[in-house]
């Protein structure tokens, strides 16, 4: 059998206020928190897939800015990640928008509610990413290269 890591993506997104934006959801049947994130799928750019993820888990467009950063996590079961970490701005819900059923809902949430609030994140790599932003790691678009 052939090791490889799942390549993931989220979105780092927040408000006029500091909160950020969490879709909460059960994927493996426990509610966890966090990032509109998911995989990347062949055929996409890692910019694609950060904009997929958000309206699929959203129903906001997203608009990348910046780089927060590249993580490696091995889970509990053993599962290697790579999550590619991105800050930007969404929209206003999209009209006639059906967000993924895998997700219950979304919320606008402070950071003293998601460090502070007993809330259970789905990796370690949502506080990162979210630590990251608030310290400025913001890396420039152009760092990304697709080769055809």
């Amino acid at each position: 059998m052939v090791w490889s890591p799942r390549v993931t993506v989220a979105a780092v997104i927040t408000d006029d206020a500091g909160r950020h934006l969490l879709v909460e959801e059960a994927p493996e049947g426990a509610v966890v928190f966090n990032q509109p994130a998911g995989h990347l799928e062949q055929g996409e750019s890692l910019l694609q897939a950060v904009c997929r993820e958000v309206r699929e888990e959203t129903c906001r467009e997203f608009t990348p800015l910046a780089l927060l950063g590249i993580y490696q996590w091995v889970s509990p079961r053993g599962k290697t990640y790579l999550r590619f970490g991105f800050h930007g701005r969404v929209s206003e819900v999209l009209h006639g928008c059906q967000r993924d059923p895998d997700i219950i809902r979304t919320h606008w949430l402070a950071v003293h509610e998601i460090s502070q609030g007993g809330l259970q994140l789905r990796s370690p790599m949502v506080a990162q990413c979210i630590g990251d932003h608030q310290a400025g790691h913001h890396l420039p678009l152009e760092a990304l290269h697709e080769m055809a």
